[in-house]
């Protein structure tokens, strides 16, 4: 008897949290008042027109990682000659970490186009890849300028990013300025609702007191602010922001601020990408506990229910499914439950065997979540048993689907 109260508290602990974190959290976040962060005075629509407003402006190092990047570089170049700041206060540094391809050369070409020629750009070819953490370390302690913006070469980002960025830092408190993030090609139903749904979560959690972590497209911090990553760091767009939240600064989450993501992701790319994340999510669950003071008030509520409770969801999940089918054959309500979670599952399994079938967008829905807390089972385990080291390459799908 004990040991089947014991198991039946266990199974409906785990199963309030599950509800909780998926339905119960985006609730509260959609009903809770939404805030506008207060303008600043600084000059935020400019035109391309020189103005003596433009010395006001902070100096920028706009930093972006590359690895065998030669199909996207020239596009993002261009991209960031395009951005609408002074050219004085403005530097872009394209960091190659072991380029075996044509990265750098067509970086530099793109920069000697004549639309290109104002900008003050440094290309950086590392000869050894050692991963982007150990180029964010390297190229941020080497940086000039107040603000450092770290973007991915596949983002198109906004063209007035950097003065919006620039207003929200007048606030000298202000540590992190978080952009929004979009997919010009998403790959499945389910991937486009998914990020659907990240941005209404960011919006909820901003409103909290600061967005948790940034898309790592592109994002703005003080350089002053910078603690080096520690090399093992897996989710650098988490940890970095983060940090510097918990040191006590103010991070927003402007929506006007976009980047658009160019690539589309393969369905085994994707599923890598969320096995990573997922060993991140527990990684920065524990090297940001101190988010968890209630010092950190809405923060603090925040991260509890969402990051935390995401790193230990599918281990959460799975003991489910086991209390229920333990509890089964004595137990109808148990039993239902037990049969609902197999229903779900073997929707979201036919699903993957035919992804070609027509279906329901709530199926194709079901099949991106199952999947997504699938990989994030398997990046946990991956992590907790010491296999992800937070190394970064760029990937390939041969790369990926032989592991």
């Amino acid at each position: 008897m004990q040991t089947t109260t014991l198991i039946t508290l266990l199974t409906l602990a785990c199963l309030v949290l599950v509800v909780y974190h998926h339905v119960g959290y985006p609730w509260l976040l959609a009903r809770w008042p939404k805030r506008t962060p207060p303008a600043h005075g600084v000059l935020t629509r400019r035109g391309y027109v020189a103005r003596l407003g433009d010395r006001q402006l902070p100096a920028v190092t706009v930093i972006v990682p590359a690895h065998d990047e030669e199909t996207l570089i020239a596009e993002k170049v261009r991209n960031l000659a395009a951005l609408d700041y002074p050219p004085s206060r403005l530097k872009v540094v394209i960091a190659c970490d072991g380029c075996h391809d044509a990265t750098a050369a067509r970086a530099r070409a793109a920069h000697a186009e004549p639309e290109c020629r104002h900008l003050d750009l440094e290309v950086l070819e590392f000869a050894v890849n050692r991963g982007k953490v150990a180029v964010l370390n390297e190229t941020i302690a080497s940086a000039r300028g107040e603000l450092i913006a770290l973007s991915d070469v596949s983002a198109l980002v906004s063209i007035d990013a950097l003065l919006r960025a620039a207003s929200a830092f007048a606030d000298p408190q202000m540590g992190v300025v978080a952009g929004g993030y979009r997919l010009l090609a998403p790959g499945s139903v389910g991937e486009s609702a998914y990020w659907d749904y990240q941005l209404r979560i960011k919006r909820g959690e901003a409103a909290l007191g600061a967005p948790l972590g940034t898309h790592g497209a592109f994002y703005l911090f003080r350089r002053r602010l910078f603690t080096p990553l520690a090399p093992d760091t897996i989710n650098d767009d988490f940890l970095l922001p983060m940090s510097i939240v918990a040191d006590g600064y103010r991070a927003i989450y402007d929506t006007e601020i976009m980047a658009l993501e160019l690539e589309r992701a393969d369905p085994a790319l994707d599923r890598c990408r969320r096995r990573r994340i997922a060993a991140g999510n527990l990684q920065q669950a524990w090297r940001l506990r101190r988010l968890l003071h209630p010092r950190h008030r809405g923060i603090a509520f925040a991260f509890a229910s969402g990051k935390a409770l995401r790193a230990v969801m599918p281990f959460l999940l799975l003991a489910t499914l086991a209390g229920s089918l333990w509890l089964a054959p004595q137990s109808l309500p148990f039993a239902l439950l037990a049969a609902a979670q197999l229903l779900v599952y073997a929707v979201a399994l036919w699903r993957q065997l035919n992804p070609r079938a027509r279906v329901p967008g709530v199926v194709n829905t079901l099949h991106y979540l199952v999947g997504g807390h699938v990989a994030g089972l398997v990046g946990g385990v991956r992590y907790l048993v010491g296999l992800d080291r937070g190394h970064w390459r760029r990937a390939t799908l041969t790369e990926e689907t032989s592991r």
